[in-house]
């Protein structure tokens, strides 16, 4: 998920004295006495309780809670209402407010973030709808590991709650207008409208309609300051977009009967190791890389320590100390490791003899990038940035958009399957057009069986309402038509993909702004509304994530002092290591406080958190929002940086 990815709903604590209720054997469909409908998640509880309704996780520390604001003058209050129905005399300060985009039966929405401590783990936010004179509040209120970890679950209900009576559109058995010339211009309008709300400098943008390529190109520059033009064969890093084509290289050694979905990873590969003997026993080929095996995300362990020298062989070192944190198939978990294990493993299969990441490469080749035709497709970074290239923009913490530094984009080449490539829109819509016609290149030669192309999008695990998760795509039927898609993100660059199957019509969009992650739902919603005459509500998507964004970056900006303050920078060590991060360095430049970390640095700013603690943020656009908190005891120096379920502690020495 992006950053943007929600201001909604769950609690943490249940009222004094109420039972627990059972967990729930399946997702159920669930309505409430004040005029709502919702769809709770399987395994997690549902408890009734005058004016609202909790829905617990399983894990106890994280809940979703609807309440019945009545008939509240503004957003604003409703969420007070529901605090005081909720938990009487909440404490933590409201951060942001800011608008959403009324959709789904709403005629109002506004989001609300709450302040939290680093060392509190928490996540607290609420969401404020309006149907008529009535509010609805859903509070989110829970561990950071939890709401990571059952995320697909609470956008389950938050996807699915709407008002009593409200009829979903829906496109299906509808006929999709052609992409003329007339609706191209209407989504490149979009697109052009959306860059100057997200301060995306450029866009690449490619249309297909029943195989053909109906428009390719740009918008905007390929770095600020230069006047060159993004345009059709301008590449982007598409970032979590190699997945689907490392699962496609994978699906063409299938049809080799080099290996099976269904057969276990140890048979084709025995050095594989993921935690202990009996979950590694476990595992099938198709597991790699369905986000469904339960292993948790561990991206800080290579976006920190990862240098020049760093071996593919680094992700089957990491794996091999990852446990599960759910049951396989329970939740989505996505874990770029184990996508880059597949890769790999593909890679070895089709040339055992070679390095991991050099068969990968070659693999990639043979069996995908040269029978598409995808000559500008390439995991050389010096050969990307040699020629037509976008650059990465990225906001300072003044919200203003800057070229960022690549050097952190260098540290995915090791794990390259899971994210590593770049590439162009020109490319991109000859591998969409194989993803509509399923198997085929541009040219009509069927490279991979329809069967194995298709086995890439059988759900492996849900994702919210109406999504779910296949072999390194994600498949949406919200709308009642079906679109295959997935998106990709590295600093600086956000792109997707769209086939809408139903329609024969593809799309490709790539952004060189850290902000462009924002545009790519608005723009999905902008084309299914062009194709079915669908109801004008991409407009409001958009114009209420840019808010939100800016809202975001004012609110956190007076935490953070730049250049850090000297009393508190003073007390930092000059050198700290963590084993499995790697180290720090800390460098003083006329009051200028850096942390190094080897393969990139950037600036840091202190801030001063409400619990009392004292963090150091990094600050460099693109690189910002690092977060390490001071963590000295017993006369040692230290800091302390989480992800949603990992705690890292680096000592000075």
């Amino acid at each position: 998920m992006t950053k943007s990815a929600w201001f909604a709903a769950t609690m943490l604590v249940c009222a004094a004295g109420a039972a627990p209720a059972a967990p729930l054997p399946a997702d159920t469909p669930q309505s409430a006495p004040f005029g709502v409908t919702f769809n709770a998640p399987k395994s997690w509880s549902v408890d009734r309780l005058k004016g609202r309704i909790v829905v617990a996780a399983p894990e106890g520390d994280a809940r979703l809670v609807i309440v019945d604001a009545g008939t509240s003058p503004d957003a604003a209050a409703a969420v007070k209402v529901a605090w005081q129905a909720y938990r009487p005399g909440e404490k933590h300060k409201l951060k942001v407010q800011a608008p959403d985009a009324p959709k789904d039966g709403w005629e109002q929405k506004e989001a609300f973030a709450y302040e939290t401590s680093p060392n509190e783990h928490l996540v607290i936010q609420a969401e404020a709808y309006r149907k008529g004179k009535v509010w609805t509040v859903l509070i989110m209120d829970g561990s950071e590991s939890t709401i990571e970890k059952r995320l697909a679950a609470a956008i389950l209900v938050m996807d699915s709650l709407r008002p009593a009576g409200y009829t979903r559109e829906s496109f299906a058995g509808r006929t999709p207008h052609p992409l003329d010339a007339a609706r191209i211009a209407v989504l490149r309008a979009f697109v052009a409208d959306g860059m100057k709300k997200l301060r995306v400098p450029g866009v690449g943008l490619a249309l297909i309609d029943h195989g053909r390529v109906v428009y390719e190109g740009g918008e905007g520059v390929r770095e600020l300051g230069k006047p060159d033009k993004v345009d059709a064969h301008t590449v982007f890093m598409i970032a979590s977009n190699t997945k689907g084509l490392t699962t496609l290289m994978l699906a063409k050694l299938v049809d080799d009967g080099k290996l099976g979905w269904d057969q276990k990873v140890t048979q084709v590969y025995p050095a594989f190791r993921l935690g202990s003997d009996a979950t590694t026993r476990q595992v099938l080929v198709k597991q790699l890389i369905c986000a469904c095996t339960g292993i948790p995300r561990r991206d800080l362990e290579w976006l920190l320590n990862t240098h020049a020298d760093t071996p593919a062989s680094d992700t089957f070192k990491q794996l091999a100390d990852t446990e599960p944190t759910s049951k396989f198939g329970e939740v989505f978990q996505y874990s770029n490791l184990m996508a880059s294990a597949a890769g790999y493993i593909g890679g070895h299969i089709a040339h055992p003899g070679n390095e991991l990441g050099a068969a990968y490469d070659e693999t990639m080749r043979e069996d995908v990038l040269g029978p598409l035709g995808m000559s500008e497709t390439t995991f050389d970074y010096a050969r990307a940035l040699g020629g037509d290239h976008a650059s990465p923009h990225g906001d300072t913490i003044d919200g203003k958009q800057v070229v960022a530094n690549m050097a952190i984009n260098y540290t995915v080449l090791p794990f390259r399957p899971a994210g590593a490539a770049w590439s162009s829109v020109d490319d991109m819509s000859k591998y969409v057009r194989e993803e509509l016609s399923p198997g085929k290149a541009p040219d009509g030669r069927q490279i991979v069986s329809a069967r194995n192309v298709l086995q890439r999008r059988v759900p492996n695990v849900e994702l919210g309402e109406d999504g779910s998760y296949g072999m390194g795509l994600m498949t949406d039927r919200k709308y009642g038509v079906t679109v295959v898609h997935h998106g990709g993100d590295m600093i600086g660059f956000h792109s997707d993909w769209f086939a809408v199957t139903d329609a024969d019509v593809g799309a490709v969009i790539l952004t060189n702004g850290d902000n462009g992650y924002a545009l790519r739902g608005p723009f999905l919603r902008r084309l299914l509304e062009v194709l079915y005459d669908g109801k004008p509500e991409a407009a409001a998507d958009l114009a209420a994530s840019a808010a939100q964004i800016d809202a975001g970056l004012a609110k956190e900006r007076p935490y953070l002092t730049l250049p850090a303050d000297a009393s508190l920078a003073g007390k930092l060590a000059a050198h700290y290591t963590n084993s499995s991060l790697g180290s720090i360095t800390v460098t003083r430049d006329g009051g200028h406080v850096t942390f190094d970390f080897g393969s990139w640095k950037s600036e840091v700013a202190s801030r001063k958190n409400d619990d009392g603690t004292i963090s150091f943020v990094t600050t460099d656009a693109g690189e910002g929002g690092f977060s390490f908190v001071v963590a000295d005891k017993g006369g040692t120096k230290g800091l302390e940086i989480r992800d949603g379920q990992h705690r890292y502690l680096y000592t000075a020495g």
